[in-house]
């Protein structure tokens, strides 16, 4: 055992001391990179990030770099990658105008290991052509339409039986139940209790994984998290196979969900329909990119309206006037969604203010100039929602809460960023926003509330989640 321990040490020693002798050689050998640290050998700056995350102020990690070096672009390494982090309008512009030219999507390669099957890995360039054409004919609003009312059909099911009758509640857990739920019946047409329960189980154990070291031994985070993909990919085909055969019966139709919309849909290097483990390591990652970051906004939601009741006021009257527009039992449509102008609003703002998504990485397809600064071909580049979002330039007092800066013609360009920009704009933005939309009409007509714990500290992990899980005392409306 001590001899293995020590050949492990050692082989770790040498790893360390390789990679850090390619680190000072890249760095030597490229003139003009921009300015800043590339941090310890192998480690780089990643337990910095991973801390002011931990801390709840992410935007802590790109403030004093910027402020340190006086500079937009500063160079760092964060999970064992030389890495750009990318700050500014002018630099989100540049990202996002430059897809498939200068830079393209990039994942860390343990993030891989959990959302993807050794049977389909393919260059994240062939991954994003491929999910680009699967994701826009189902997920574009006048697809998404006809699932209003089913979504709003969850949300009245969900707080008759999760939120009403009870004096307290703890938000986290239920919104992401809500949220799966949403998820498993629109996408996969799946409904059973038990299967979306393990579906919940399968979904904890990769958010933990894919957050941890990427140390993949028995019992470690990250090798949980890669069995419950497997698990859940599993699951998945079990559904796929049995879909496949209600498709032929005529017992399911080509366009009620996405799950059908994959299985018609054709390889664009073969033209042949896609293999049934690649529609399964899609679907798991949809479903993961959808799951955190929809749970995280609408909790926030929740605790923003406690805090802010002039703010609760003005949604509630504007959902109201939808209440009072409506037959007994009938459900929301799309004119009512276009009604609630000012609680999207009030959902952007959140979104500024805890945002969602902490930014994405793209790597550079070659050698190029970035206000004045030489990038090499292979470094990774990151953009950051916080280098604006909370950047007075952009947003003046930005600590405080105004929806009225979605006003009229709103932000400028490039500033504003919780689902990207450019061609490679997150798709499922419509998606979100009716999800959100519903959940805020079901919970603002039925409750006010007030949070149980005033000061309850927000983490990033690795979207702004209240530690405690966001405990309210509900005050049910008088009838």
């Amino acid at each position: 055992m001590e001899f293995f321990s020590g050949l492990i040490l050692f082989t770790l020693l040498v790893s360390i001391a390789l990679a850090y002798l390619v680190s000072n050689k890249s760095k030597s050998s490229i003139a003009n990179l921009p300015p800043g640290n590339l941090g310890l050998p192998y480690i780089g700056e990643t337990l910095e990030l991973i801390n002011t995350s931990r801390k709840g102020h992410p935007e802590k990690f790109v403030y004093d770099r910027v402020a340190k070096y006086c500079s937009q672009v500063f160079k760092t390494s964060i999970l064992t990658q030389n890495t750009v982090f990318f700050c500014g309008p002018a630099a989100n512009k540049f990202l996002f105008s430059n897809e498939d030219k200068h830079v393209n999507i990039w994942y860390p390669s343990s993030v891989k290991k959990i959302l993807l099957s050794s049977a389909t890995q393919r260059s994240s360039t062939e991954e994003s052509k491929q999910t680009r054409k699967l994701l826009p004919n189902f997920l574009k609003p006048e697809a998404l339409i006809r699932y209003i009312s089913a979504m709003d059909s969850i949300a009245q099911e969900h707080f008759g039986s999760e939120w009403e009758g009870k004096q307290q509640v703890t938000v986290l857990p239920l919104v992401k139940n809500y949220t799966l739920r949403v998820a498993c019946q629109v996408l996969l047409s799946v409904e059973d209790p038990q299967r979306v329960a393990r579906f919940a189980d399968h979904f904890n154990s990769l958010t933990a994984g894919i957050i941890s070291l990427p140390l993949d031994f028995p019992g470690t985070p990250f090798n949980k998290a890669i069995r419950a993909s497997m698990e859940l990919r599993k699951e998945l085909l079990a559904l796929i196979k049995q879909r496949k055969i209600d498709l032929e019966e005529n017992k399911a139709s080509p366009t009620q969900d996405l799950l059908s919309h994959m299985l018609m849909a054709t390889d664009d290097q073969t033209g042949k329909h896609l293999e049934d483990i690649y529609i399964a390591d899609k679907v798991v990652g949809l479903l993961m990119a959808g799951l955190d970051p929809s749970t995280s906004v609408m909790t926030s939601l929740v605790r923003y309206l406690s805090e802010l009741p002039h703010i609760y006021d003005q949604v509630l009257k504007e959902h109201m006037e939808i209440v009072k527009s409506k037959k007994p039992g009938e459900l929301l449509n799309w004119d009512d969604i276009q009604k609630m102008k000012y609680s999207w609003n009030v959902a952007c703002e959140v979104m500024r203010l805890s945002p969602p998504s902490q930014g994405s990485f793209r790597e550079a397809l070659n050698d190029f100039v970035f206000n004045g600064f030489s990038i090499p071909k292979g470094w990774k580049l990151y953009w950051s929602v916080h280098s604006t979002h909370k950047n007075p330039e952009y947003f003046p007092n930005p600590q405080n809460f105004d929806p009225t800066r979605f006003e009229g013609n709103g932000p400028a360009p490039y500033t504003f960023v919780p689902f990207g920009g450019g061609p490679k704009m997150c798709p499922g933005k419509e998606y979100v926003r009716l999800q959100v939309l519903v959940f805020m009409n079901n919970v603002v007509k039925r409750f006010k509330w007030e949070k149980l714990i005033p000061n309850e500290k927000i983490i990033v992990k690795p979207v702004p989640i209240p530690l405690e899980g966001l405990p309210v005392r509900l005050i049910p409306h008088k009838a």
